[in-house]
């Protein structure tokens, strides 16, 4: 799998012109992610993600737990893959580490040159307020919807950069009526293919150690950098 790909993929797996952004309940979710986005330090939430090979018409899906901190000046994150097969991403702005525990590797890649794209997926609906979201994307009002019991408004995203919308031509985020963040995201790929992730269990600004966000790695474990 590429760096490209696997940034993608936190985004979850890893911005001009557009249309007029409609006012009125667009606005009220808009006041929502800035009450929530003035006060976010972090968030754990229990993740099921779904991903969808739209010429298969073929479904996989991988359930975990999903942890962001965020500092002044840093954003770390960690992805922990409990099932069909244990894996961990973790991502601090400078490197991304893939840790497959059966193979006992740590896969390490320089991500600094994908700093601003990772932090604008990572953080898309967390900590992120609407002035942020309106300058990469143009958003529009998909309506309520219900996602595991939670009432939710879904935003539609169209990347504005062309080079993101490329790999990315569309985003939905389900917007919580009550936490202001996103309970599900969908990212759709060229050729009808989608990721699907779907958070519950949201706990928002917990008191999280640096280890919450960091691999925990046993002993003997092989590092690679397979793009050097």
């Amino acid at each position: 799998m590429s760096l490209s790909r696997r940034m993608l993929f936190l985004i979850g797996a890893l911005a001009s012109a557009g249309r007029c952004v409609a006012s009125g309940p667009l606005d009220a979710v808009f006041a929502k992610l800035d009450r929530a986005a003035s006060a976010f330090t972090g968030v754990t939430a229990d993740l099921r993600r779904l991903n969808h090979m739209a010429l298969l018409n073929e479904d996989t899906v991988e359930t975990g737990t999903f942890t962001m901190k965020r500092g002044k000046r840093d954003l770390h994150v960690l992805f922990d893959i409990k099932q069909p097969a244990p894996k961990a991403y973790a991502f601090d702005g400078h490197k991304l580490e893939e840790y497959l525990p059966n193979e006992r590797t740590v896969e390490e890649y320089d991500a600094g040159k994908y700093k601003s794209l990772a932090d604008q997926f990572l953080l898309l609906g967390f900590g992120t307020g609407s002035k942020e979201l309106q300058a990469d994307y143009t958003i529009t009002f998909g309506g309520p919807d219900t996602i595991n019991n939670e009432k939710t408004t879904r935003l539609e995203l169209i990347p504005k950069s062309k080079e993101l919308l490329v790999h990315l031509p569309k985003v939905d985020l389900w917007i919580s009526d009550g936490m202001g963040v996103p309970v599900q995201q969908k990212f759709y790929s060229p050729g009808g293919n989608y990721n699907l992730a779907t958070y519950s269990n949201i706990m928002l600004n917990p008191s999280l150690p640096d280890s919450a966000v960091h691999l925990n790695l046993p002993k003997g474990v092989t590092r690679e950098h397979p793009l050097k």
